[in-house]
């Protein structure tokens, strides 16, 4: 199969396939490292604010500079805008489903999203598939670029055992390209998408988010990827089969979806 019908089918620029991007100096890794801490704590934060609170009077921030790292870490602010996401003006983009709907019962909504990773000497994209209902954590796949690729890695596992009766993601040109949509409407998957500017819409996922960085990613700092790679397994095992929730009266994802723990 030739290189331009590979970057066809996964949604993939040619020129970023061929491109090798420099890598970012240590001093933009440990900035970004901030910025998704701070974005964490207060995701409606813009590059104008999130310049001025990690800043100081000795060593102010450019805003143009945390622009362009937000931008690479694909983190952008909550609130309604002409334009939150990236997106292909080319890709049809859904109604959000999820308006007013009760969710009660396992697999009938999941979604999913991406976020950043910070590594000491890089970063990594993270994108997880999440049972609404339970909380479980479907299936999970990192990647070095955004490209839809490893987004669709991540639908085909879950989609492995069952499917949902919708699925909810945002409007990033991950989702909307063919090669993820075209596998939902096969399985006739209903599929919904958030409004632009509406993050919220997604909120179980962001949860999931916070969740992951602080009980385990911040707190170990994987220096290479096979070891976040483990850590991540690990952590999702924890996650989904020994700790508790609250919002689930105490009782774990695995248990509420009913899945038990796969044995080692």
């Amino acid at each position: 199969m030739s290189v331009r019908r590979q970057c066809q089918l996964l949604g993939l620029n040619r020129a970023t396939f061929y491109r090798e991007p420099a890598p970012e100096s240590s001093v933009n890794l440990a900035l970004m490292r901030r910025i998704d801490e701070q974005y964490l704590r207060t995701p409606f934060f813009g590059s104008r604010r999130m310049a001025e609170v990690l800043g100081t009077r000795r060593r102010p921030l450019n805003r143009k500079h945390v622009q362009r790292l937000m931008r690479i870490m694909d983190l952008v602010a909550i609130y309604p805008r002409p334009c939150t996401t990236r997106r292909d003006p080319s890709h049809k983009i859904y109604p959000y489903l999820l308006r007013n709907l009760k969710i009660e019962r396992p697999d009938q909504v999941w979604s999913c999203d991406i976020t950043y990773v910070p590594m000491p000497t890089g970063f990594m994209y993270l994108a997880a598939v999440i049972d609404w209902y339970s909380r479980y954590v479907l299936s999970w796949r990192l990647s070095n670029t955004l490209d839809s690729g490893f987004c669709v890695e991540a639908l085909e596992a879950a989609c492995r055992r069952k499917r949902p009766e919708i699925f909810n993601t945002d409007q990033g040109v991950q989702f909307t390209s063919r090669a993820f949509t075209s596998r939902l409407e096969s399985w006739g998957v209903a599929i919904s998408m958030d409004g632009r500017g509406r993050a919220l819409d997604n909120v179980f996922i962001e949860r999931l988010w916070w969740s992951v960085k602080y009980e385990s990613i911040y707190l170990h700092e994987f220096g290479t990827v096979p070891a976040l790679e483990q850590g991540l397994q690990t952590y999702f095992d924890f996650y989904c089969h020994q700790r508790p929730h609250q919002a689930l009266d105490y009782r774990t994802p695995g248990k509420v979806y009913g899945r038990r723990k796969p044995k080692s």
